[in-house]
């Protein structure tokens, strides 16, 4: 009786040993198919000689700032899952810094949110993604999309192999992007429909890649307080070149031209109804590569009122926004500026990068063009 009831318990015991042992197997297996992300932000930021459309003057600013953000995506055979969650306020999709002290007042908890939640897939030439994700079309910078806003949608690309003496290979990509859902058919929605070709040299010195980006039915000003919506037909061509082959001189350009014709949208003032152009050049010295580079850069743009959607483009340069329409987001068109900025890696993952930019208006909406200034000192550490 005792002995069965020994051999009873080896084998129970041998049992529970066999399943951990595959249970640990797959959980390696798992692990080994994930990979997890995260980064930090520290940001000193001080505004002045920033002007109101009345002709009054904005208080100077300093503001301390930071954003944590962290993510993972989990890669199986052809296919990939993927999310990422960051601080930030739910209606500031340019924005994901929270300001010390600010609405956080006796230190309550932070707003945080999901910026990507997505399905991709691959399949030898093919690439797609499903959900939430970031703008997957080539840019230079944020001057028409800004980094931080995460559209939704849907995004297919193609890359073909070329045999030809200057050109290594171009990329087709086309996306389905809803800003909006209106509750009926996906025409009726505001939404962005676009398509790119990314041109490669060969000799990995020449990018070049036109864009048309069509947007329908979008609001005039965001968070649901528009007074009409309009249409948008923005040709994009960008274009960066490497004077070295090291990396250490480069130089951008864009050019965007909507061609969609205002002349008889009466909801336009006839002050804006052909302002429909922008165009931005960019050199960089140096690069962001290992430990101890550095790298500057100057950019002048000159933006018309309609060559982009300004609360889906940046809000880095200055501090115009919606907030007399009850809305956070930036309106950073209508303007012409510069932007100085100078980087340093303390190590690969830690590094500093200090921004200058100054602005003024192209035409007022008001008595008086607004104008401003604003130096920050970015801390970023990921992980």
């Amino acid at each position: 009786m005792l002995s069965n009831m020994k051999w009873q318990i080896v084998y129970i015991l041998s049992v529970f040993l066999t399943i951990s042992i595959q249970v640990n197997a797959q959980t390696d297996s798992i692990l080994s198919k994930l990979t997890l992300e995260l980064d930090y932000r520290f940001r000193i930021e001080q505004d002045w000689d920033s002007k109101k459309s009345n002709g009054s003057c904005r208080d100077d600013r300093t503001r301390l700032r930071y954003r944590l953000r962290t993510g993972a995506t989990f890669q199986h055979d052809w296919c990939s899952l993927g999310f990422r969650i960051r601080t930030g306020q739910q209606n500031k999709q340019q924005d994901p810094q929270l300001t010390l002290g600010k609405g956080l007042e006796e230190f309550g908890t932070l707003p945080i949110g999901f910026e990507k939640i997505y399905f991709k897939g691959s399949h030898k030439t093919w690439t797609y993604w499903v959900g939430k994700n970031g703008f997957s079309f080539s840019k230079n910078n944020e001057l028409f999309w800004s980094d931080n806003v995460f559209p939704e949608g849907v995004f297919i690309e193609h890359k073909f192999k070329i045999n030809l003496k200057t050109i290594e290979a171009i990329q087709l990509k086309a996306s389905h992007y809803i800003l909006s859902s209106n509750g009926a058919g996906l025409l009726q929605d505001a939404y962005l429909q676009g398509i790119q070709s990314t041109i490669n040299s060969r000799n990995k010195r020449l990018v070049l890649f036109p864009s048309i980006y069509l947007m329908r039915n979008i609001p005039n000003i965001p968070d649901g307080n528009s007074t009409f919506d309009m249409n948008y037909s923005i040709f994009h061509l960008g274009a960066k070149l490497k004077l070295l082959k090291s990396e250490l001189l480069i130089l951008d350009a864009d050019f965007y031209h909507n061609f969609e014709d205002y002349s008889d949208f009466e909801p336009i003032s006839s002050a804006f109804k052909k302002e429909t152009t922008g165009y931005s050049f960019g050199v960089q010295v140096g690069r962001f590569a290992e430990a101890k580079d550095w790298k500057f850069k100057l950019t002048y743009t000159l933006l018309q009122r309609y060559a982009a959607l300004d609360y889906m483009a940046q809000n880095d340069w200055a501090r115009w926004d919606y907030s007399a329409f009850d809305s956070p987001d930036g309106r950073l068109t209508n303007l012409q500026g510069i932007e100085l900025v100078a980087g340093y890696n303390i190590s690969k993952t830690i590094n500093i990068i200090a921004k200058y930019y100054t602005v003024k208006q192209l035409i007022p909406t008001g008595l008086s063009q607004e104008t401003g200034q604003r130096i920050r000192l970015d801390l970023n550490v990921s992980i």
